[in-house]
């Protein structure tokens, strides 16, 4: 009896040997989250050199990323819940894996089509897996992976524009170089992932799974519900920011540097992820409520800044929406993911970023298209600010109401 048991210690020693500990496997999917947000972020500072080769308009610049945008929507309506029935690594593999083709179609292009089709491709990818990688993450470790959901993003945002923003300033090859970088990396997390155990048991249903399917469980409708307005609001801004950022400050600079065009995007996001990190110990709805006043706040600044032309001032409104974006969406997350059962939770997850993604890809191509039309970019800036801001104060005042309806 005591043979037996030790075989069976060392068996199961030897196959845990064979995968990465659940704390590396955790860092694994925080990173992944953080390469394929810098690998969509990572066009912005380039834009203006894909304008100068190819002499295209504002608006398409708009439609580039809002397309990425619906990709991503598309992928979590059909493929959003497919790793909580074959599990995260299958779907995590095959999802590293085109990424790092499609950094090899970015690389290439030799014109719109190409850009757009990199951009569908990149976007479908991404969709696919980034509820497996949040739903993995929740798995290993409920609070730490609801913290690295919000904060992930908002870092691996920032990194990839400044990246990007550096090397077409400083190195050669500026549309090569960022590129090959970010295939290489996902290479190594997709050999990472293959080392990872399971965090979650297959569970049949996988096919029917593909069929698109808008619920949401029963308990996590409410809180849905109450974080809709800051979702929206948030993803709106960082789809403004995305696309046409960096052509409001080169303007405001009147500089054409591709560092700088990069900046606005980062500050956002990296003051969105620093937040996180400073306040994640907060109440999840107090969380919300805190990051819809700052988005009100900040966004408020930005728009005073705009016709003054002040660069400083609108970098100051950019940090505290940056703040509201990060904190409000963390509050969102942690609002709604937890009431989801294990085999929910991809599901539930994919929903919030349908929801995110369709709101940062719609309202950036409305506003290409204004631009396009008015050529005033600053105008149609301060009416987005203004609906940004509209939102995140409903999300302020409906948390209010719910606090003196509970009191009441």
């Amino acid at each position: 009896m005591t043979q037996v048991s030790t075989v069976s210690k060392i068996t199961q020693t030897i196959d845990r040997s064979r995968y990465l500990s659940r704390n590396a496997a955790f860092y694994l999917l925080a990173s992944i989250t953080m390469s394929f947000l810098a690998g969509s972020s990572a066009p912005t500072p380039l834009y203006a050199l894909y304008q100068a080769q190819w002499g295209f308009s504002p608006i398409t610049v708009t439609v580039i990323f809002g397309i990425y945008a619906i990709a991503v929507l598309l992928a979590l309506l059909f493929a959003g819940r497919l790793s909580d029935h074959l599990g995260r690594r299958p779907v995590l593999i095959a999802a590293t894996a085109v990424q790092a083709a499609t950094m090899v179609l970015f690389a290439t292009a030799s014109g719109v089509g190409d850009l757009m089709l990199a951009r569908v491709i990149q976007g479908l990818a991404t969709g696919a897996a980034v509820g497996a990688i949040g739903a993995g993450m929740i798995d290993l470790n409920r609070e730490r992976g609801a913290t690295a959901n919000a904060v992930a993003p908002a870092f691996g945002t920032a990194t990839g524009g400044m990246l990007a923003g550096l090397l077409v300033q400083y190195l050669p090859a500026p549309t090569h170089l960022v590129y090959a970088m970010l295939g290489v990396i996902f290479v190594l997390q997709g050999i990472g992932v293959a080392l990872m155990a399971e965090t979650i048991a297959p569970a049949p249903g996988a096919l029917a799974s593909l069929k698109p399917q808008f619920k949401l469980p029963a308990a996590t409708r409410g809180p849905m519900l109450l974080a809709l307005p800051v979702l929206v609001a948030a993803w709106a801004l960082a789809g403004f920011y995305g696309s046409l950022a960096p052509m409001l400050v080169r303007g405001m600079l009147g500089v054409g540097s591709a560092f700088v065009g990069g900046l606005a995007l980062f500050v956002l996001a990296g003051s969105g992820g620093l937040a996180v990190l400073a306040l994640r110990h907060r109440e999840p709805r107090a969380m919300m409520t805190f990051g819809a006043s700052m988005l009100a706040v900040g966004v408020g600044i930005v728009i005073w800044a705009l016709p003054q032309h002040s660069i400083g001032v609108f970098l100051v409104g950019t940090s505290i929406a940056g703040m509201g974006f990060g904190t409000g969406f963390q509050g969102a997350v942690r609002s709604i993911v937890p009431f989801a059962a294990p085999h929910e939770r991809a599901g539930v997850l994919s929903i919030v970023f349908i929801v995110s993604y369709l709101s940062m890809g719609v309202p950036a191509i409305a506003a290409g298209a204004l631009v396009a039309r008015h050529g005033n970019i600053i105008g149609t800036a301060e009416e987005f600010g203004a609906v940004v801001m509209a939102l995140a104060l409903a999300a302020v005042l409906a948390a209010g109401l719910r606090l003196v309806t509970r009191r009441g």
